[in-house]
């Protein structure tokens, strides 16, 4: 159980308070609610831009890096379909320097020509590297635009396409800053060595004076019902034959969400789940297979993927996945749930043993809207019942929810 402080500034800002005064060290972490579900279809990849621009010097610290450096801190930052985060790891000596690097980045960036252009090559060759040019990297191209017609997870986090990136003009940049980093937009969470009073203190210092000027209300297209089976086929210079399925599912804070998410356990999460005891250690017909759930904030996706064994046919393979995971719900034991509830509560607790990793998880439950999610969860887990799981196959795995991408390795 997490104890966990809150408080709200007059600007929006919500607040809350981890205090662990186990080591020196303390963490500050500042969620905004924005990501890749937030940008323009002709405008893609902005989010991403941002955690790289965000480094670039803001509109009273030309350095970022250097003056965290010089008090012992690091930072880093991610960006996903629906949020952008930033974290400082720093001895609780020297908290405040925090305070003032991130709150300035916050106020405004310095939008320097120059680091957009910069920060535009380093984007624009990530792109190229990680997704273009790397075997399977672009398999989120193909998988978002094959289950999303509607909805903007119809493209990956690193954008649509790279001339959205390309074509950013700063009168752009200006316009995704002002409408999403804002104190009304953002939550921030302070954990370690640190005390309430102390956080309340320095967030009225050095947060309070920045207006939130931000109108921006998220109104986001809702996905219809996919009512039938989708297949594509790609072709491309990659190691080995691989198969991709994706089913719709609902989103986090969904009751239905941890029933399915364990259902994708029980058919591949490690070497004891269905798909790799009888398509890896029985047939052979995978060298690797598994299933996760994206666990996106709107409804999202469970995907099973899998790398085939030389000189399996991908038809053979694909119909050997659906007589897995078709008509599931009347063989799932008792014993097989109960196991992977203790796999999931497990997660639980090693992601909260580092404080990075805790704070991270407290923003993740703000974001959502109940911060109390981080204590709650593990109740949600073991409250889950086989008849739960059975109705989350009934729904989930079905195959006109499903769609199959065959990714195909060039005949030499």
């Amino acid at each position: 159980m997490l104890k966990i402080e809150e408080f709200e500034l007059s600007n929006g800002l919500k607040v809350y308070v981890h205090e662990d005064h186990s080591s020196p060290t303390a963490v500050l972490d500042i969620m905004y609610n924005v990501g890749a579900r937030d940008e323009e279809e002709n405008k893609t990849g902005f989010a991403h831009l941002f955690e790289h621009l965000m480094f670039g010097g803001s509109v009273n610290v030309k350095e970022y890096d250097t003056e965290l450096q010089k008090v012992g801190g690091d930072n880093n930052a991610f960006t996903s379909n629906d949020v952008t985060n930033y974290y400082v790891n720093i001895p609780s000596t020297n908290l405040e320097t925090a305070f003032w690097l991130e709150s300035d980045r916050m106020l405004g960036l310095s939008f320097d020509p120059n680091v957009l252009e910069v920060q535009r090559k380093v984007v624009i060759e990530e792109f190229k590297q990680r997704y273009l040019n790397q075997p399977y990297g672009d398999i989120w191209f193909h998988l978002r635009e094959m289950t999303y017609k509607t909805h903007p997870y119809n493209w990956p986090t690193i954008g649509r396409e790279i001339s959205h990136i390309e074509k950013a003009t700063m009168e752009d940049v200006k316009s995704f800053f002002y409408n999403h980093y804002t104190p009304n937009n953002a939550v921030m969470v302070v954990a370690g060595d640190v005390t309430v009073e102390q956080v309340k203190e320095l967030a009225k210092k050095w947060f309070e004076p920045i207006d939130s000027t931000s109108s921006y209300k998220r109104n986001l297209p809702e996905e219809k019902v996919q009512t039938e089976a989708r297949h594509k086929e790609v072709e491309a210079d990659v190691p080995v034959n691989a198969i991709y399925k994706a089913f719709h599912m609902k989103g986090r804070m969904d009751d239905e969400y941890i029933p399915a998410d364990l259902l994708g356990d029980i058919i591949g999460r490690g070497k004891s789940s269905r798909l790799h005891k009888k398509l890896v250690e029985e047939l052979r017909f995978f060298s690797s297979i598994g299933a996760f759930s994206l666990g996106s904030f709107d409804p999202g996706l469970l995907v099973i993927s899998g790398r085939l064994n030389e000189g399996v046919p991908l038809e053979e393979a694909d119909k050997a996945i659906e007589e897995v995971i078709y008509d599931i719900q009347d063989s799932i034991s008792e014993q097989e749930l109960e196991k992977v509830k203790n796999q999931a509560v497990s997660t639980l607790y090693f992601g909260q043993v580092e404080l990075l990793e805790r704070a991270t998880s407290i923003a993740y439950a703000a974001t959502l809207g109940d911060v109390n999610f981080v204590n709650t969860e593990e109740e949600k887990i073991e409250a889950v019942t086989l008849k739960d799981v059975q109705q989350a196959a009934t729904k989930v795995l079905i195959p006109t929810n499903c769609s199959t991408l065959y990714y195909k390795a060039k005949q030499a």
